[in-house]
């Protein structure tokens, strides 16, 4: 009998999906390496990801109900690891943010990444439960509750752009849990309103900052932002891309962007830009295409999962997922101001790789788990 389990286990095991996420990461590591290659970020990615691969592989065989069931310890304990973060002496203070925590052997360690897990697997856990009406309004307001807790503690680091990756979190958990057409719509008119209102007071207040203004101005007007100031992130990136034509240039060359050292953060914030850069417009593409893939991996798996609790926790991190290839994106193309979100499982970041690989795990346990009742 447990052999025939075994037997069902490999079956029903999507190799697509495990396999994706580490072709992924050895891509990284070589743009990573293409990126700084003085430095030993590539290795660490490399030790993270087989770190990350074994995390996987530990979610992927247990039972993700059973996980689910332990959300609010889990949940708790994220919480408490945000709030241990913004403790001066504690957490670590790097260029302006407060967002990591020093951890003998293991090192840097960015708690944000990881509440992601605990706050899906929340969400899950109060929305998981079948439905025969639309939500109420309580209901949404414990869900937003829930996200906000997180999201308020990251916001002290402060993190506005880990802040941007947990939004669509909660968004596709109460678009999937049958939310009113008329509340997503209410919300989308608030927002065209709030949004430029929150703008106007923040500038006013002084909480957008006058570098966070000139990078949306930067977006807003880029042929008359200043390249060598506010502007200077936005515009190296492009001219990456750009250099890297159809097939890739040359970034041994002593002339090119890589060499030079024009890129700033190129092994994290823009490897989007590296890898257009070194691998060219076909590597980009491929590359796209195998996010695509690995997307599309995530639904097909969402939608064969035996109870409404697993498709939650794959959606969301699908969800999450896309928005952020999303934003990393558009940043490095000069689309979206730049506010440091690593690319999924390219950027240079353990902390990114290892949450990546536990939220594929819990996509295949899942899928595993489709005939068991």
């Amino acid at each position: 009998m447990v052999a025939l389990l075994e037997k069902r286990r490999l079956r029903d095991f999507d190799w697509l999906l495990a396999v994706l996420p580490i072709m992924i990461v050895l891509f990284g590591a070589w743009q990573i390496h293409n990126a700084q290659p003085t430095e030993n970020f590539w290795q660490k990615q490399l030790i993270g990801a087989g770190i990350g691969l074994a995390a996987m592989l530990a979610v992927a065989f247990t039972d993700y109900r059973k996980l689910v069931h332990f959300a609010p310890a889990f949940y708790i304990f994220g919480l408490f690891l945000l709030a241990l973060v913004v403790i001066p002496g504690i957490g670590l203070k790097i260029n302006g943010h407060r967002s990591w925590i020093k951890i003998p052997i293991i090192g840097q360690f960015q708690p944000s990444e990881f509440v992601k897990i605990p706050t899906v697997l929340m969400l899950a856990y109060y929305f998981g439960k079948a439905r025969q009406a639309a939500l109420a309004l309580k209901e949404i307001i414990i869900g937003s509750m829930i996200l906000m807790l997180p999201v308020g503690l990251i916001m002290l680091e402060p993190d506005a752009g880990s802040v941007l990756t947990y939004l669509p979190l909660l968004a596709v958990v109460l678009f999937l849990s049958a939310i009113r057409v008329r509340l997503v719509i209410a919300a989308l008119v608030l927002s065209i309103v709030a949004i430029p209102g929150a703008y106007y007071v923040g500038v006013k207040a002084g909480v957008v900052k006058k570098y966070q203004q000139e990078r949306i101005n930067v977006i807003l007007d880029p042929e008359n932002a200043d390249r060598r100031g506010y502007g200077y992130h936005t515009w190296q990136g492009i001219l990456t891309i750009g250099e890297g034509g159809v097939s890739g240039a040359d970034t041994s060359s002593e002339f090119s962007q890589s060499s030079l050292k024009f890129l700033p953060e190129p092994h994290s914030d823009f490897i989007f830009a590296v890898t257009a850069g070194s691998t060219g417009f076909v590597g980009a593409i491929l590359l796209l295409g195998a996010y695509a893939l690995l997307l599309s991996r995530l639904i097909h798996g969402a939608r064969r999962a035996p109870d409404r609790t697993g498709m939650l926790v794959v959606m969301a991190f699908a969800g999450g997922f896309a928005v952020q290839i999303f934003i990393n994106a558009s940043m490095a193309m000069g689309l979206l101001p730049v506010i440091g979100v690593p690319l999924p499982l390219m950027s240079a970041g353990v902390s990114s790789v290892l949450a990546t690989f536990i939220g594929i795990g819990f996509a295949i346990s899942v899928q595993l788990r489709r005939f068991v009742n």
